[in-house]
């Protein structure tokens, strides 16, 4: 079973149909809409201020989403996918966006929806990604715009694939 842990008042709230992980850490202010999925040593800190993630959300395997104390947040829109071993710390990432494997986005950074930041890549605190942008490196730089279609569709496929694969784990069956 996940690690969930109320801290300063504020229990984390999980939505409907949601999978964690058994050693998942969800901490705090957290508040998680439906149909999400928290994968293996995947931490939720919401200890320091909040982290508010919308439906059908996957965090993957090894990901950190941490804020900074009375300055930052998360905020996290529907049918966004966060790669495994990603590092989010106190950003915005809007509808139908990817975080790639390995990536860090900082503070006050957002990422627009249905954009796609390349695995590995590194988003400098306050950079503003546009809508369905691909962006790369370190530091992230754009490299090109992407198909607003083909990227929702890709997010929305993503979401769901992991929604299936949370099924598995479904010990009800």
């Amino acid at each position: 079973m996940a690690l969930i842990i109320p801290l300063r008042g504020f229990t984390p709230r999980i939505g409907k149909e949601c999978f964690l992980a058994e050693n998942a850490t969800v901490v705090g202010d957290v508040t998680m809409g439906d149909q999400c999925s928290i994968w293996f040593n995947a931490v939720l800190r919401g200890d320091v201020n909040t982290i508010t993630i919308g439906n059908r959300v996957n965090i993957q395997d090894g990901s950190v989403l941490h804020t900074l104390y009375q300055k930052s947040t998360i905020e996290i829109g529907d049918d966004v996918s966060i790669g495994h071993n990603v590092t989010i710390h106190g950003a915005k990432i809007r509808d139908f966006a990817l975080i790639g494997m390995g990536a860090v986005v900082m503070d006050d950074a957002e990422v627009g929806s249905g954009a796609i930041v390349a695995a590995g890549s590194v988003v400098l605190a306050r950079t503003k990604i546009g809508p369905n942008e691909l962006w790369g490196g370190a530091p992230a730089k754009f490299i090109k715009m992407v198909d607003p279609a083909q990227s929702k569709e890709m997010n929305i496929r993503i979401a769901k694939n992991y929604l299936m694969y949370s099924k598995w784990y479904d010990t009800d069956e």
